[in-house]
């Protein structure tokens, strides 16, 4: 299935709508909570939030260009910190993925992307329209762990499903 402009606008606005209902839940838990060792891959809500942000961040970088983030896979998860600065971070990123999203052309999303992987130890070139695929499932894949370990946690987070998504979801 091709990419299309349409379609990355759809999950930018599905990302930020479960980024502010996740962050919105975390926030209602005591920090000790938040960052309590839950055997998640990134082994905290902390972590797999911080590791999300930080993934995020690495991809817009080679999408759109601006600054890579410091770190690597290995260090992600404890590379915020702070957690009122981390949420206006991770809104702002979001703002930013929209933003991008929108501003898509038909011609943006075709082609190659070529970039030194740190996953893969190596320069790989894979099509765009996959990369983008990948981006927007890697959100949704560690967002599946965070509700996981909210509602464990005794938040509650919001629904998931996509079609339930407000029409109104902007920046």
């Amino acid at each position: 299935m091709p990419v299309s402009p349409a379609w990355c606008a759809m999950m930018a606005r599905y990302n930020m709508w479960q980024n502010r209902d996740l962050l919105g839940a975390a926030d209602d838990l005591a920090p000790a909570a938040r960052v309590a060792e839950r055997g998640a891959f990134f082994g905290t809500i902390a972590g797999t939030l911080s590791h999300l942000l930080w993934a995020d961040l690495v991809w817009m970088a080679r999408f759109a260009g601006g600054e890579r983030p410091a770190g690597d896979i290995a260090g992600s998860a404890g590379l915020f910190d702070d957690w009122p600065d981390y949420k206006a971070r991770h809104a702002a990123t979001d703002d930013r993925i929209l933003a991008w999203a929108e501003g898509l052309s038909p011609e943006d999303v075709t082609g190659d992307l070529t970039w030194q992987s740190g996953a893969a130890g190596r320069e790989v070139v894979k099509p765009l329209g996959l990369c983008i695929a990948h981006f927007f499932n890697h959100q949704t894949h560690h967002r599946g762990q965070l509700h996981a370990m909210l509602t464990a946690a005794g938040a509650r987070p919001g629904d998931t499903d996509l079609f339930l998504m407000p029409d109104e979801v902007r920046l």
